[in-house]
């Protein structure tokens, strides 16, 4: 073999191995271990179940049981049709809300007018109960994006609830 002709191979693989390193680097990395852009950071970061004082059913007390739900990214996350959803099936529906980046939501349960940073139920009834209950925040498309449970027995409180009286209006104890 020539001179020339070995130096024309040696010539091409160096050419090919260079390609390769070159579109190896430009090509885009995979998404293990990089954050999807359209993943939503938020989560259900506090939960107010037990209304503070004597649950009386009126709108105070039931302003004072809520759900936060915090936006941990820096991006804003559009809420518009996700669902805040309790084990009784009490569903409040977000509608046309973005959460800013780095911000939290309380969702109370009565009434009240919405603001940026406090949003309402207008439910005329206690939705969370006291002993045990789960909150699930799902995104517009009914995907699970978080949950917060608490009581006790949890496996057993699903077969039985207790339900007490206060002054018209039923509040799971």
């Amino acid at each position: 073999m020539s001179s020339s002709v070995a130096t024309a191979r040696r010539l091409s693989a160096a050419a090919l191995t260079a390609a390769a390193v070159l579109g190896a680097t430009a090509l885009p990395a995979s998404g293990a271990g990089y954050p999807r852009p359209d993943r939503a950071q938020a989560e259900i970061s506090a939960v107010q179940y037990d209304s503070p004082g004597y649950d009386d059913g009126s709108n105070r007390s039931l302003n004072r049981e809520w759900v936060e739900i915090t936006n941990n990214s820096r991006r804003d996350v559009d809420l518009d049709g996700w669902t805040l959803k309790s084990e009784d099936g009490d569903t409040y529906t977000f509608d046309r809300y973005r959460l800013e980046g780095r911000s939290t939501v309380r969702i109370h349960t009565g009434f009240g007018r919405d603001t940026d940073s406090d949003l309402y139920q207008d439910s005329r009834d206690y939705v969370w109960g006291n002993r045990s209950d789960t909150a699930t925040l799902r995104n517009d498309r009914g995907r699970f994006i978080d949950d917060h449970a608490w009581g006790h027995d949890r496996d057993r409180h699903h077969h039985d609830r207790d339900r007490h009286h206060h002054g018209g209006n039923h509040h799971r104890q």
